[in-house]
Order: structure tokens, then sequence, then C-alpha cells
């Protein structure tokens, strides 16, 4: 089960004026599920996204960035799950924009004013006509208050709808940010195999939108790592609708945009977190902080060092503390010039380690009474400079092979 988890349920998440969400089963993998969502946005909104850096990235995630490249107003998002349409060469081009058609003709927009949006399995072809199909059902049951069911909607191997939502004043206006987001597996920056939508009916400017969903993404989806796979399907999209009556945010050194920054930002590293703590399989949710570097990159790598390794996370699943394996992970790490006679090794509140082996102070007994709680911070302090890093990320449990064994079954 995920780690310290709840699914919101209904009045969690906040309808956002301007935004309407239809959900439908439209059988695209498995019956008797939702899978497939239209969310429709009223003229004027504004539209940030950023992408996986995967080179082998699916075609929804070309055809986004063509559409957002081109200037057109954005004014649908069509989301299917079961199917990435990834890997799936010119003909996953022409059923994604099959898609967006259809989408526009109900909805009385052009192509361009689509985003398409697909997860779930790579290398098959999506099954178009099922989406096509679906669509109608999904339009009719546009509404705002729809945010539960559209979280439920993009789910693939989660085992609970991931949702939150804010309200800040800004200017004497209260201004709402919803947000949802996918993923459980496949989950490493640049970005993780998940789907996230966040919304707010703040009035900003297209340059400060982007600014800021650069600023939310860089503290949040690019700080979890569930297996260190990046997958061909990652998508964050930012949607400002404008219609909270506050004055327009141009200035991204303003006291709103930086309240308004928070607030997404803040939303986004829920929606991050959760997918960790859903991670498949996890029954460990594990923070990993590194401090005193000489900049965030060598932090980060070494983080991710110690976040990636198999052995460490089998670890933890174990409640072994066998924490030379974080040691192991550091010196790997790729930080040439690294001394680690000054490196210090927390568990929770344990020293573990200090001037290059086992602290005098350490005892087995206290790294096993951490390793049995539920969250764990492992904390590294470099002793080299100010520079600091937080990674997210979760154990490795029996149930995690079983599940990407036999995904397709």
């Amino acid at each position: 089960m995920p780690v310290n988890l709840q699914p919101p349920v209904v009045g969690d998440l906040f309808p956002i004026p301007g935004v309407k969400l239809g959900v439908t089963e439209a059988n695209i993998r498995k019956p008797n599920r939702k899978d497939l969502l239209v969310m429709q946005l009223a003229p004027g909104s504004r539209v940030a996204g950023v992408f996986t850096q995967n080179r082998f990235c699916a075609a929804p995630v070309v055809l986004c960035k063509e559409h957002l490249a081109s200037g057109s107003e954005i004014r649908a998002l069509v989301v299917n799950t079961g199917n990435a349409n990834a890997g799936t060469g010119e003909e996953g081009m022409r059923r994604a924009r099959q898609t967006c058609q259809s989408v526009a003709g109900l909805l009385g927009c052009t192509e361009q004013q689509v985003l398409p949006f697909s997860t779930g399995v790579i290398m098959e072809p999506l099954p178009v006509d099922r989406i096509v199909a679906g669509l109608p059902a999904s339009v009719a049951n546009l509404q705002e208050n729809n945010w539960l069911d559209a979280a439920q909607a993009i789910m693939t191997t989660d085992i609970v709808a991931k949702g939150a939502a804010r309200k800040v004043q800004l200017g004497g206006k209260t201004v709402t940010v919803t947000g949802i987001a996918k993923g459980s597996g496949m989950i490493h920056p640049n970005m993780a195999t998940m789907l996230g939508y966040i919304a707010t009916d703040a009035a900003i400017c297209q340059s400060a939108l982007d600014a800021m969903i650069q600023h939310a993404v860089n503290r949040s989806f690019n700080c979890i790592t569930v297996d260190g796979d990046t997958s061909t399907n990652d998508s964050l999209v930012l949607v400002a609708t404008g219609q909270a009556g506050n004055s327009e945010i141009t200035d991204a050194q303003s006291a709103d945009y930086q309240a308004l920054r928070d607030v997404v930002t803040e939303v986004a590293m829920v929606l991050a977190q959760a997918i960790v703590r859903d991670g498949e399989g996890a029954t460990k949710f594990m923070t990993i902080r590194i401090e005193g570097g000489r900049d965030e990159a060598e932090c980060r790598k070494i983080g991710y060092a110690i976040a990636h390794s198999p052995l460490i996370k089998t670890a933890f699943f174990a409640s072994d503390p066998n924490l030379g394996r974080i040691l192991a992970a550091i010196g790997y790490a790729g930080v040439g010039d690294l001394d680690v006679n000054l490196i210090k090794l927390h568990l929770g509140d344990v020293l573990v380690a200090e001037n290059g082996g086992r602290a005098a102070s350490y005892q087995e007994t206290d790294g096993q009474r951490v390793m049995k709680e539920a969250e764990i911070t492992v904390r590294v302090g470099l002793g080299r400079g100010d520079a600091e890093a937080t990674i997210w990320t979760c154990d490795f449990s029996y149930d995690y092979v079983k599940i990407n064994a036999d995904y397709r079954t």
C-alpha cells in the first residue's frame, strides 16, 4: 500500500473557473475503468508545459510541443491511459493527430488548440477508434467540479489517485490552484513517467507562467525517482484561466508572482511526493538530503546515486542497516575530488559515519530503529560548501518486481 498517502476525496480538489473536465470509460486497455479525460479551457487561458527529455519521446509529446510552439490559444487537453503511443512511428503521430481532430470537432476549436497526452504500454498501436468513440461521452460529462474523477481517469499502475489544492490571496482576490498527477513506476527526471496537470484561475502573462512552471518542476517532479527509468511520456502542464479577478501578474519579481509561484510549487511538491509514496510496491518513503556541497549539481549527483542504488533500496525494504552501501554510492557518484574524511552520514537522528568510517557513537540497534520507520531521512554532509539538494525516493520490494514483470498481462 502507499506510504502514508490517502487519496483525495470530494471537496479536497477545488474547481477552477475556466476549466471543465469530463471522463468516461472508453475500454482503451481494460474494461470498467475510467480511462479517457477531456479538459476544456475557457477562451483567454494561458498554458505552459514541460516534457520528457527521453529521445524516444511519445507521439503525443511531439504533438504537444508543436501545438504550444505554434502560438495557438490552447482550448483543450485530452488524456488517455492504457496505451502510451510511444515507439509507434509515423502511424502513432497520425493517430495522435486524429485524436486532436476529433476533440476539436466536438468542442468547436482547431486541431492545433488541442494538447494530447497518453500513458500506458509502449510500442503498441494506439486504439484511436476506441478513443474517438469515447470522446462524446467525455465531452457530455464536462463540469468544473470533476477533478477527483479526472485524477482517477489518468491512473495506470497507481494504487490511489493523486490531487492537491490550495488558495492564496492576491491583491484582495482569492486565487485557487488545483492539481492532479499520475505516476507510480518508471519514475526518474527529467521528469518521471508521470502526467501532471495544475490549473489556477489567476491572471498571469505567458512569460511569467513559463518561468513559474520551471521553478515548480525543478523543486518537485525533478526531485523524485522510483527506479531510475526516464519515461517516454512525461508531461506537466500549468494552466492559468485568468478568471480570479486579480491584476494580471507580469513581473516575476513582484510579490504577487512570488506568492502564486510558492503555492503552485507547493501543489507540485505534494503531487510529486505522492508519486513516490505510491511507487510500485513501495513500503518506505525516503528523503535523501545532501548538504554542504560546492554546487547543487554535485549534491544532486550524490543524492541520485544513493536513491537509484538497488542495493540501498532493497536494504531499506528489509529494514537492514547495511549502511556501508550508502558510503559506496557516495563514493561512486562521480565527484572526483570528494574528501571522504569530511563526510558525515546521518540516518534519521543517528550519526552513522564520519572521518572516513563508522562513527564511534554508532550502534546497530539505533540504525535498526530508524530503518523500521515508514519514513526515513538520509542526510549527507559533504563539508565543502553551502549548496544542498533534496531527492525523494522509495524502497524496492518484491511487489516492484511482480508489478513490472507482469505489466502487460
